[in-house]
């Protein structure tokens, strides 16, 4: 395994644990001695990928990360997000049992979970899937997408961030009172 940090190709392990989709094991670099994760994963059948123009590759993680993360940029999603999306994805496309899969599915598939998890990304992303041919388009599924959410019931939702403290709270010491105002009306 190389080293992130250096490239240097040999490191040992240091803790294996179990994860939800495989093994979790903790590296130090022989060389850096620098510590860095791998995640090892079971890998059911090959999936091939049919693309629009005919050709057929095998499934690509990385390459629907990739593609995510692209539309995803600067966009307040929380940690790990992206990853549990790919998972989850990844886990539809096995539980179909199919040896081959189009393209558009997976894509479908990436656009129905973003247009759940942030509207933005959800354009982003179909935006170069569907590669509209002119402004027109796009505007059209703007508006779609802005008529789907005015037809939703608003439910609760939590804040992003949460919310801070109208008075906060100040430790340490306290403050001292301004020269010549007695101690009941300038201090505590």
């Amino acid at each position: 395994m190389r080293c992130p940090y250096c490239n240097y190709s040999e490191s040992r392990v240091i803790d294996s644990r179990e994860a939800p989709d495989g093994i979790r094991r903790r590296r130090e670099c022989m060389q850096c001695g620098l510590r860095f994760n791998t995640y090892e994963r079971v890998q059911a059948t090959a999936l091939m990928v049919a693309k629009r123009d005919g050709r057929r590759e095998e499934f690509n993680r990385d390459k629907l990360t990739s593609s995510i993360l692209k539309a995803c940029v600067k966009r307040p999603l929380p940690t790990g997000i992206i990853e549990k999306l790919v998972d989850d994805i990844e886990a539809e496309l096995q539980r179909l049992g199919r040896a081959e899969i189009l393209s558009s599915t997976i894509g479908e598939m990436a656009m129905e979970r973003l247009r759940v998890l942030d509207r933005v990304a959800y354009i982003r992303f179909a935006s170069v899937y569907r590669d509209f041919a002119d402004i027109e388009s796009f505007k059209q599924e703007v508006e779609a997408l802005q008529e789907a959410l005015e037809r939703q019931v608003p439910g609760p939702q939590l804040p992003l961030m949460p919310e801070e403290p109208s008075s906060p709270r100040r430790r340490g010491r306290r403050p001292r009172p301004a020269p010549g105002i007695p101690m009941d009306l300038g201090g505590r």
